[in-house]
């Protein structure tokens, strides 16, 4: 996505932050355009199954000159996540953040939680965060404050049950089955808001992603910041939607009108202006990223290389 455009809505928080927020301010590149010109990130791509299909979305793996959500060369074990955060750590000392954000939605596997704590454990100075689509967020809340999260990003698209029906192909159940139209809709909107709102009260720093889906649902955009604004995200994210799966016929907002709709939202949430569409297993520095998989290699290169001198 573009970002040259002049007097882009400047990413400042509305109200007063606590000493816990300014810290994920100061080290999350996504959080904070002067961090992301500093600190890197890592995406540990753990999470392969979901439990919504959003129209937009297609998750795709083995696809390493593709650089979209839900797109990974590899789904890795949690041991094999937490060998490459030694990894690049190690041949990257500017890595702040550890997140989860697919190739599916974090909180529809366990491997999240599992990978989390351990990560955890081993690198405390490391923010960690996950990107959900908040269905499971009313659930699982309390166990990614167990892991020792401290920054959430949810992905909300409508505030109209009419609305969200056309974005979501089809939303899990209570019992696993698949719900679709206003019932799927209905469902995906309480639990997204009644868990921003808990995660806000747990502390969190809560960021909202909204798919910008021109003819579909801009005209919500700013209630979605707005209510989100309300309940304390700190911050809103409007992404271009990419042409694909349901909406491939759809011509995505241009520049202008992205920036024209932050403008917009930004009387109700501070906005991000940085966003650069990661992949779920994006590493390094935003709009700079290296191939996870190089850098683990060349580790353990360097390590057998000093191992037989």
């Amino acid at each position: 996505m573009t970002q040259n455009i002049a007097h882009a809505p400047t990413l400042r928080p509305t109200r007063p932050l606590s000493a816990a927020e300014r810290d994920v301010f100061a080290s999350h590149p996504c959080f904070s355009e002067e961090a992301h010109k500093r600190h890197g990130r890592i995406h540990l791509p753990v999470a392969p199954e979901c439990n919504v299909q959003c129209g937009y979305c297609v998750r795709k793996y083995d696809c390493v000159n593709e650089s979209r959500p839900g797109v990974a060369s590899v789904v890795l074990t949690p041991a094999e996540a937490v060998n490459r955060v030694r990894a690049v750590v190690g041949r990257n000392g500017n890595i702040g953040a550890v997140g989860i954000a697919g190739p599916g939605d974090p909180l529809a596997n366990e491997a999240t939680f599992e990978t989390l704590a351990a990560v955890g454990r081993e690198f405390p100075e490391l923010l960690l965060c996950v990107s959900t689509n908040g269905l499971a967020l009313p659930d699982r809340l309390d166990d990614l404050v167990a892991c020792g999260v401290r920054s959430l990003t949810v992905t909300i698209n409508a505030v109209m049950p009419e609305t969200a029906a056309a974005v979501y192909a089809w939303v899990s159940g209570p019992d696993g089955e698949r719900l679709k139209g206003e019932h799927a809709a209905e469902r995906i909107l309480a639990r997204q808001w009644a868990g921003l709102e808990a995660a806000v009260k747990a502390g969190l720093v809560v960021k909202v992603n909204s798919v910008y889906i021109p003819g579909v649902n801009d005209m919500e955009l700013p209630a979605i910041a707005h209510v989100a604004g309300d309940l304390g995200a700190h911050l809103s994210n409007i992404i271009p939607v990419i042409p694909q799966a349901r909406f491939q016929h759809v011509t995505p907002p241009t520049p202008v009108d992205v920036h024209a709709m932050r403008a917009e939202c930004s009387q109700y949430l501070a906005q991000m202006s940085h966003c650069r569409q990661c992949r779920a297993d994006a590493c390094g520095l935003l709009g700079e990223d290296k191939d996870m998989e190089s850098e683990a290699l060349l580790s353990a290169l360097g390590d057998d290389y000093e191992m037989a001198v």
